[in-house]
């Protein structure tokens, strides 16, 4: 049976089904405070470039070429050892990546999730 890997924004409600609760961003959310983000862990290196991220600008026509480029550097060194510690995560337990990003199915989680599935 395959691990179910979902992504959702860090301000949602919590659920006991959510398995192992990553916080998959460069920058910490606004308005949040750690102790009530109910996280397992913050995985800042999985997140994308900051270049990266200042480029992309959460525009939505831009997300192909996103999804495109940040794949790249889930495969260069300073992503490899993250990206390879959030799939034992997700062979073990539950996995949800969490993000701050209003349109989640636009983000990296996304993305992420989609890679981690196998379907990337």
């Amino acid at each position: 049976m395959a691990t179910q890997i979902t992504y959702r924004r860090v301000y949602e409600e919590t659920s006991p089904k959510e398995g192992q609760r990553v916080l998959v961003d460069r920058v910490w959310p606004r308005g949040i405070r750690k102790e009530d983000a109910h996280l397992d862990e913050w995985l800042r290196d999985v997140a994308p470039s900051t270049e990266l991220r200042r480029w992309y600008a959460h525009d939505p026509g831009r997300f192909p070429e996103f999804r495109r480029r940040y794949r790249a550097e889930l495969r260069d060194a300073g992503h490899r050892q993250a990206a390879e510690h959030l799939r034992d995560l997700a062979a073990h337990d539950g996995l949800t990546l969490l993000t701050a990003t209003k349109d989640v199915d636009h983000s990296q989680a996304a993305v992420l999730a989609e890679w981690l599935s196998g379907k990337g």
